[in-house]
């Protein structure tokens, strides 16, 4: 459609004088800036919904927080449908099975997050509690972090394991060091009955670890900054086009 628009406008004025100019489109050229032109426009309008998908999933996770606790029990619980609620769960933590996920940074200061599998009271399934923050050794050895014994009460935020993910190397875990918290990974590494999300813990506990989560930054600002560069460079091939096609008119013989 706006491919024959394009070709339609090139046509029409195909030879306009304006002085001692003229413009006077190449049919080759209209059709390359016409491809261009449409394919920034369709990748700056998919940066404009991938941000309203965003900006929704922000104002839902905005909503939910604000919404009743939400009680965890031993029955399987859809992902989809408990992410950014809060919840509360009794059990047992299993500090066997902590991991700790390496660059996570806390007032400018390298550290890890410690994530520890609580089993659910009164069955054999666990769910992953994302514990807080503790500062990382110069030698990377593991820092010591004392884990509550007995029944515990966990409040917090339901949120993802690791979905999309960079890893600089094939190396993704050193001992209990892991780059990123994977399901998949995780529960088959442990064999651990495991409900399909991580609590991020803000409730009170003597261990010593750093609760201060922040509020998620989804990226609807990204993905508008990178529609304004799409759009931008529609507007630059337009403007490329029609300076490169306007010439000065041949001087008339006499």
């Amino acid at each position: 459609m706006f491919l024959s628009l394009f070709m339609g406008f090139s046509t029409a004025v195909a030879a306009i004088s304006f002085g001692a100019y003229e413009f006077r489109p190449r049919r080759w050229a209209s059709v390359a800036a016409a491809a261009g032109i449409a394919l920034t426009l369709a990748l700056g309008q998919w940066q404009i919904g991938r941000a309203q998908y965003k900006e929704n999933l922000q104002q839902r996770f905005d909503a939910q927080t604000r919404e009743p606790m939400q009680r965890i029990d031993g029955r399987p619980v859809e992902r989809d449908g408990i992410l950014f609620r809060r919840v509360e769960v009794r059990g047992e933590f299993v500090p066997q099975h902590t991991v700790f996920v390496d660059n996570r940074i806390y007032k400018h200061q390298p550290g890890l997050h410690v994530a520890t599998p609580l089993r659910i009271a009164g069955t054999q399934r666990h769910v992953l509690v994302n514990r807080g923050w503790v500062a990382g050794n110069r030698d990377r050895s593991l820092p010591q972090v004392n884990t509550p014994a007995g029944e515990q009460l966990v409040q917090g935020v339901a949120v993802a394991y690791s979905e999309r993910y960079l890893e600089l190397s094939t190396q993704v875990a050193e001992g209990r060091i892991r780059q990123n918290l994977v399901f998949d990974r995780y529960r088959q590494e442990t064999g651990l009955d495991l409900q399909p999300f991580v609590i991020q813990q803000d409730s009170v506990t003597d261990d010593g670890l750093v609760r201060a989560w922040t509020r998620p930054d989804l990226g609807r600002n990204t993905h508008l900054a990178y529609a304004f560069q799409w759009y931008a460079m529609s507007l630059a091939i337009f403007i490329y086009y029609l300076v490169t096609h306007v010439k000065r008119r041949s001087a008339a013989k006499p």
